[in-house]
């Protein structure tokens, strides 16, 4: 008797253009998921000067959110993604990704991403040579505070008075004000106690906070849900945050979508009682003295049993 076998046979057309090499140990990662070899073979095949996130990546590549975060976190996790938070021009937050097409180090990937350009979104100068957001005083122009200086750590403060960008005069409540939801201000009046790195948070920037987490809200997002967000996206490497405010204004911009509420379990509907049998429901129980009650089936309107009836001293039965 023969037994059923499949024979494959592969054919390669080497393409025209366009085209990508990877490593077969890439390919087929036992600890990779297809999506997660999908999201990196589509980032390295993107031309060298693109700039386009993981986030958008997986947007193309139709891999939805939870597909996606494990993807990510897999690519973290076996060295071929590494991502850092810094500030860029303007104290603007700005989140570095590096992807490669081998495992790399965490060291080997911070000296990597340490001689990268940080830029901020819709710019295209380095900080170096972005120019100043303030309007110049009256008078001969100020070179930049960093000419003539030896560049600075990253972690480290350039500026005397780091927090002065921020310090703003509490605005007059406009009829905006009035509409944020007392949740979100609620919870933006409670970040300075989610961790330390949130108790110099401008008072001038509440309100705006506030209608950022009132879209998270008005999505479905709960506030257990925003806060875990935020506490995912401070610094942890030590990394001092100078401007919370500003940092909480970009891991709050963009609002992704909720996950899917469970549907509501169907409501325990209560029994209908018992109904006794048809049987049982054409009997009646003896008025008679019996020791136990005694059911017998009427012919008429009577209310004792045959035996009591029966019995001329109406002893007990």
């Amino acid at each position: 008797m023969e037994s059923d076998s499949t024979v494959i046979y592969r054919h390669h057309t080497p393409p025209p253009r366009a085209f990508t090499q990877f490593s077969h140990d890439l390919i087929r990662h036992p600890r990779l998921s297809s999506d997660a070899v999908r999201l990196l073979t589509w980032q390295l095949s993107l031309p060298d000067g693109a700039r386009e996130p993981l986030s958008r990546t997986a947007e193309r590549a139709r891999i939805g959110a939870c597909a996606f975060t494990r993807a990510k976190r897999q690519l973290k996790e076996e060295g071929f993604v590494h991502e850092r938070r810094v500030q860029g021009p303007g104290g603007h937050w700005v989140t570095q990704q590096l992807v490669s097409n081998v495992p790399l180090s965490a060291a080997e990937a911070a000296k990597i991403l340490a001689g990268m350009p940080v830029r901020v979104p819709g710019t295209s100068a380095s900080p170096q040579l972005a120019p100043s957001a303030r309007v110049p005083a009256a008078g001969a122009p100020t070179p930049p505070p960093t000419d003539g200086h030896p560049r600075k750590d990253a972690g480290e403060n350039t500026s005397h008075h780091p927090a002065e960008p921020e310090r703003r005069p509490d605005p007059e409540p406009g009829p905006e004000a009035a509409e944020i939801p007392e949740a979100a201000r609620a919870l933006v009046t409670a970040l300075p106690h989610l961790s330390p790195d949130l108790r110099r948070i401008p008072r001038g920037m509440h309100d705006e906070l506030a209608r950022l987490v009132s879209r998270w809200l008005a999505a479905g997002h709960t506030p257990t849900a925003v806060r875990t967000h935020i506490l995912r996206g401070l610094p942890d490497d030590g990394t001092p945050v100078h401007r919370p405010g500003g940092l909480l204004r970009y891991l709050l911009r963009d609002v992704p979508h909720a996950p899917a509420a469970p549907a509501p379990a169907p409501a325990a509907e209560h029994p209908a009682p018992a109904r006794p049998s048809s049987r049982l429901s054409a009997l009646r129980e003896c008025e008679g003295d019996h020791v136990q009650a005694t059911l017998f089936r009427p012919t008429g309107d009577e209310t004792h049993c045959g035996r009591c009836l029966s019995s001329p001293t109406g002893q007990r039965v």
